[in-house]
């Protein structure tokens, strides 16, 4: 999921103001939902209002994309935020198959000691455990554990800090307010220092079905979606969008997806990012184009190239 917000403060059905991933919560904005295969070519869309809480929307849009290719066998992949009890009780119940972060500050002490007392702190090792919201597949890096202990240690220091000199407005981890004065939460840097290094993911493919290096590894392909976002947010200008109609917005998205298919299938092709292939192309200083329809070719030189952008540029165009 992402936002895409307006140059306008005036709101409607679809652009409502809401949790803004740009920091634009004055303005009203939509959600799109995207979805990409393994590779990370978009395979779907949806748009929903602005206001619409992100992890009310996976249902929908899986549900829609299954219905229309009349899929057989899916598995969802996505992070902590997209899944609640609840989805992967609806997921279940549609017969689709999960793989999700799991946030594992928040299981209970119990949950968390069993993980504590089972994990043996090797480098690359993983441990599953069945939980109620299907099994838990924990795994140690020592790459995670340096970085997860630099930044308790940095924010156990800034707790310090703001004990020793009490400070309004200050919200930070590891204190805990007992009548006037802040505390250390010990609970809380005893409970983290037990999960340094770990990381968590909910499934419900059972270890003969997917072993626990295969959930790791497609979790980790996660980051094809965010690049596919970048694409499009930056390199394909997405924003800014003048439109205020929801079918001319419809028409913007639906142009912005085609031009993310075109530009991952380049780089699928080329193996060279978008950026470097756009790059290459402005180098091109006279072209020639077939025009099918009157079977006409078109010629195109350098003199006139600059004149056919500003044309471009003023027809709102560009991206």
């Amino acid at each position: 999921m992402t936002t895409l917000y307006f140059e306008t403060f005036q709101e409607d059905e679809l652009r409502r103001p809401g949790f803004s991933k740009d920091n634009k919560s004055q303005q009203p904005q939509i959600l799109v939902a995207l979805m990409v295969s393994r590779e990370g070519f978009p395979i779907a869309y949806s748009i929903f209002s602005g206001n619409t809480f992100e992890g009310h929307t996976i249902i929908p849009v899986v549900n829609a994309f299954i219905k229309k290719h009349a899929v057989k066998e899916f598995t969802v992949v996505a992070d902590a935020a997209m899944i609640s009890t609840t989805n992967i009780k609806e997921l279940l119940a549609n017969n689709i198959n999960y793989i999700v972060g799991a946030r594992l500050g928040n299981l209970s002490n119990d949950l968390i000691e069993q993980i504590n007392r089972s994990i043996t702190r090797t480098d690359g090792e993983s441990i599953r455990i069945t939980t109620d919201n299907g099994y838990l597949v924990c795994a140690y890096s020592l790459v995670r554990y340096r970085k997860d202990k630099y930044e308790m240690e940095k924010q156990i220091e800034k707790a310090r800090a703001i004990v020793e000199t009490p400070s309004k407005g200050k919200r930070v981890k590891y204190i805990k307010n007992t009548g006037d004065h802040p505390v250390l939460n010990q609970a809380l840097i005893e409970k983290s220092k037990k999960l340094l290094g770990i990381k968590g993911y909910y499934t419900n493919l059972s270890e003969n079905v997917a072993s626990n290096q295969t959930i790791i590894e497609r979790y980790h392909e996660l980051y094809k979606v965010e690049q596919a976002f970048r694409v499009s947010k930056h390199d394909l200008q997405t924003r800014p969008i003048f439109h205020f109609k929801q079918d001319p917005i419809n028409l913007h998205v639906l142009i912005c997806f085609m031009a993310l298919a075109v530009s991952k299938h380049i780089e699928l092709t080329t193996g060279d990012s978008i950026r470097k292939f756009l790059t290459e192309c402005k180098k091109v200083t006279d072209a020639r184009m077939l025009n099918k329809i009157t079977n006409k070719e078109i010629r195109i030189r350098a003199k006139y190239t600059d004149r056919i952008l500003k044309y471009i540029k003023s027809l709102n165009l560009s991206h």
